[in-house]
């Protein structure tokens, strides 16, 4: 089983194997409007509960990602006790993954 998190140098890595995990971003909407990873996916925390099934593949490699990491390893662990076993959290949010990967990705 995935670890529960991965680092952005790790996330980074994948993306360039070729590798498209889902990339969930549970943040709110004026969040992902401010600054987001190219190709994420917006679903706010909140409605996480109501979409997954609808909206996520459960056998499809996900990664949630929030401002900092705490959010989104909540989503994480949620989605996991849900059945979702190849979810990962972004460690550090998409703060971390600007500051290490892309710092075109603003910071708030």
């Amino acid at each position: 089983m995935l670890d529960y998190e991965i680092t952005p140098l790790a996330l980074q890595q994948l993306i360039e194997k070729g590798e498209k995990p889902t990339l969930l971003d549970v943040r709110e909407p004026w969040e992902f409007e401010a600054a987001r990873i190219d190709g994420s996916v917006p679903m706010p925390m909140g409605d996480v509960p109501s979409r997954a099934f609808q909206e996520l593949d459960p056998e499809s490699h996900i990664v949630t990602i929030c401002h900092h990491g705490v959010r989104s390893m909540n989503v994480a662990v949620w989605l996991r006790n849900q059945g979702f076993e190849s979810v990962q959290s972004l460690r550090g949010g998409v703060d971390a993954w600007s500051a290490e990967i892309d710092p075109a990705v603003p910071r708030y």
